[in-house]
């Protein structure tokens, strides 16, 4: 008896697993994007059964045939022009949709195309959320340069925006402009970089001789963060971000420690903490994605960005500290003591929250 109710169960199964008016299939959809010099043009594979749950239908069975998938092509164009964004050198476009047709033999149906383009393409966004019910849904972009496939990518939930560059002198440009900003904004949010800056500014000297020993920090994370980008060496972050805080707790020691007329190796100092902050830095370019063909110029903006961050922060702290000693020579040593003692205490918080 018990035998057969185990089959029953297996038969009914078998019968509901096959059924396909339940059956899902691969949650995936289709990107293939076109450049030429006068249009953008591609086109987007939808499974049908996606395209049906978001029109409410209880079947994909309308959307099967072409003469009865035409009703619904007004509703299917609003959607994939809600859901799927592409952003031309930071201008997000209008696409118009020039044919929706089905395929019956892949249960699919196809979306063609087409932006008109004024200016070759440099940088282009795309951003695909084509499908939120399905947490499972990915979609695969090929773009083309041309007649060459140049870039294959999956978006996904986790994983929505892709971005691209092309080979092109705009192309370029816009790798420039782009990591040249990542540069500055990754100083500008990073307290332990500042903060580590800092405690090497506080001992003062002339603007050229601060901007000299920054210039050195620079140098020593070029070396490192080109070495990470490029997959040649890559610790753990494990071993990094404490080694980071570390670094900023020597940089307030030191200041402490300094006899007056002692030799100034500050340069030194920052030359090989540097090498330790640019695999820090390197996590970022990771997040960011590096562009391969044009990753000489996006290493080299990435670390101009930083540089000019750096020097924006010399020049600020520099004048401040000038004008604090010649009002003052006590007060400012007084602010050198405190200083060091504040950067020393943040490095030391850091290393005991990064090793635990």
């Amino acid at each position: 008896m018990r035998s057969l109710v185990r089959l029953s169960i297996l038969i009914l199964l078998a019968i509901w697993c096959a059924n396909p008016a339940v059956a899902h299939p691969a949650p995936f959809s289709y990107l293939d994007v076109r450049l030429a010099p006068s249009a953008m043009t591609g086109t987007l594979v939808l499974h049908d059964f996606d395209v049906a749950h978001e029109l409410g239908l209880p079947t994909p069975d309308a959307l099967i045939e072409n003469a009865t998938l035409q009703p619904y092509a007004p509703q299917i164009a609003a959607l994939v022009q809600a859901r799927l964004t592409m952003i031309v050198d930071g201008r997000e476009l209008r696409w118009d949709i020039t044919g929706i047709r089905a395929l019956p033999d892949r249960s699919a149906i196809e979306v063609a195309w087409r932006v008109p383009l004024t200016d070759p393409v440099g940088h282009l966004t795309v951003h695909a959320a084509l499908f939120p019910y399905d947490s499972n849904h990915q979609t695969f972009v090929n773009l083309y340069e041309g007649d060459l496939l140049t870039r294959q990518d999956i978006l996904s939930a986790q994983r929505a925006t892709a971005e691209y560059y092309t080979g092109s002198r705009q192309g370029a440009l816009a790798v420039f402009k782009a990591f040249t900003a990542a540069g500055i904004h990754h100083i500008a949010i990073g307290p332990d970089h500042i903060l580590f800056i800092i405690g090497l500014l506080l001992l003062g000297g002339s603007v050229l001789r601060l901007l000299g020993i920054v210039s050195a920090f620079t140098l020593g994370h070029s070396i490192t963060l080109s070495l990470a980008a490029l997959n040649l060496v890559a610790p753990p972050a494990r071993i990094i971000e404490p080694a980071i805080a570390l670094s900023i707790v020597y940089v307030g020691a030191d200041n402490l420690l300094s006899s007056p007329g002692a030799r100034d190796v500050r340069a030194w100092i920052a030359l090989f903490f540097g090498l330790v902050h640019g695999f820090g830095f390197a996590s970022v370019l990771r997040e960011i994605g590096l562009p391969s063909r044009a990753l000489g110029i996006s290493l080299f903006s990435f670390n101009l960005g930083v540089e000019i961050g750096q020097a924006i922060i010399v020049i600020t702290v520099a004048s401040l500290l000038a004008v604090v000693r010649t009002r003052s020579p006590k007060r400012a040593q007084q602010l050198v003591t405190a200083g060091s003692i504040l950067v020393m205490a943040a490095g030391a918080y850091w290393f005991v929250q990064r090793i635990w």
